[in-house]
């Protein structure tokens, strides 16, 4: 089957500046092609199923001035069994609820800074997943899913590892409740992942966002000076209520510098966390959907590096997900700009408008 989709945005005002893109890393207003993909997808050979898929884009990392074109999901998955899927190729590691959750079906228009910094996005590699109760308890079959999956970790579309060690990522899915509540459809799922990957010198270790902090207080790609080893683990829930939905998600990364053949890392140990808090609900079922978000990062890098937004947004589905208008007012502010108001402003405010085709 052949498909895609299209996002294009309009963003005004102090422009990505919740992703820590302020000071000597600030963006102007612009419109911005943020995603153009199309994909093939099918089944073959009875237990087989694939997916290749390739962005058309205005990217902000290969090259700010031309379109990027490159693989997204490229991957093949046995499903013989559905207690042990069997998936190889390329696609996003298991790891963060937000992170996963498909593009075009976001809430809010930009993934949180925490899922950006922390979350490794799409790898290289190879996974066995799947729901253990398929067969022997029938009617729970959804209870459990489970992840466990190893990584170069290096990013997307990189044919060499850095090192003769892996990226390993492991995440479980539970769905305890899924019925009628107070007469509205509900549901509640939870979920946990575990990261470990042990890097070496000149590795990108914030692929989907920045997380070095700056002299300034603003954040860059965090390209490591020297050899490290990475431990990550997340815990998130998701509440659903009729035309109600809540959504929490808490991160954690520890980076810790190694020293190979002699050489020392070059940076300080530190820890990096953050969550965030979305609500939804439908002020017209299906059609008018008004969303808030609350996000914290603490890069750890620097005393009070903390960087906070409130995210206010309303969704207008025209057809479902595959034509809808967004609309997004982002407030943030820097807890080492205020605390050192020589570099400048502390407090930034944007506005997104996002409109979505998919085919």
């Amino acid at each position: 089957m052949l498909g895609g989709y299209i996002q294009m945005n309009l963003e005004d005002g102090e422009v990505s500046a919740f992703e820590g893109r302020f000071g000597q890393t600030a963006l102007k207003d612009r419109f911005r092609l943020r995603r153009a993909r199309i994909n093939l997808t099918g089944d073959f050979a009875e237990n087989f199923d694939f997916k290749v898929e390739g962005e058309f884009e205005n990217s902000d990392g290969i090259s700010s001035n031309r379109t990027d074109f490159s693989g997204t999901d490229i991957f093949i998955n046995w499903h013989q069994f559905a207690e042990a899927n069997v998936k190889v190729g390329q696609w996003k590691a298991p790891f963060g609820l937000e992170q996963i959750t498909p593009d075009p079906t976001l809430i809010i228009i930009e993934r949180s800074l925490p899922t950006g910094a922390i979350t490794p996005e799409r790898q290289v590699g190879v996974q066995v997943w799947g729901k253990p109760f398929t067969n022997i308890w029938p009617a729970q079959k959804d209870l459990l899913t489970y992840y466990a999956s190893i990584f170069n970790g290096n990013g997307r579309n990189v044919t060499v590892n850095d090192n003769n060690n892996f990226m390993y990522v492991g995440r479980l899915e539970l769905l305890p409740w899924q019925g009628k509540l107070l007469g509205q459809t509900s549901s509640l799922k939870l979920g946990a992942d575990v990261l470990n990957s042990r890097d070496d010198k000149g590795t990108n270790i914030s692929q989907s966002l920045n997380l070095l902090v700056n002299s300034d207080g603003s954040l860059s790609p965090f390209t490591l000076p020297g050899a490290d080893e990475r431990t990550a683990w997340s815990v998130d829930a998701w509440f659903n209520l009729g035309p109600f939905d809540l959504i929490g998600e808490y991160l954690q990364e520890k980076v810790n510098g190694r020293t190979v053949a002699g050489v020392p890392p070059g940076f300080a140990d530190f820890t990096t966390n953050g969550f965030y808090v979305t609500g939804a609900y439908y002020l017209i079922p299906k059609k008018l959907q008004a969303a808030v978000r609350w996000e914290q990062l603490n890069p750890g890098q620097k005393g009070n590096d903390g960087i906070h937004s409130i995210t206010a947004g309303l969704n207008y589905y025209i057809h479902g997900d595959d034509i809808k208008l967004m609309a997004n007012y982002i407030h943030t502010w820097s807890d080492f700009r205020q605390a050192n108001p020589q570099f400048g402003d502390d407090q930034f405010d944007e506005v997104i408008m996002r409109l979505q085709l998919m085919f």
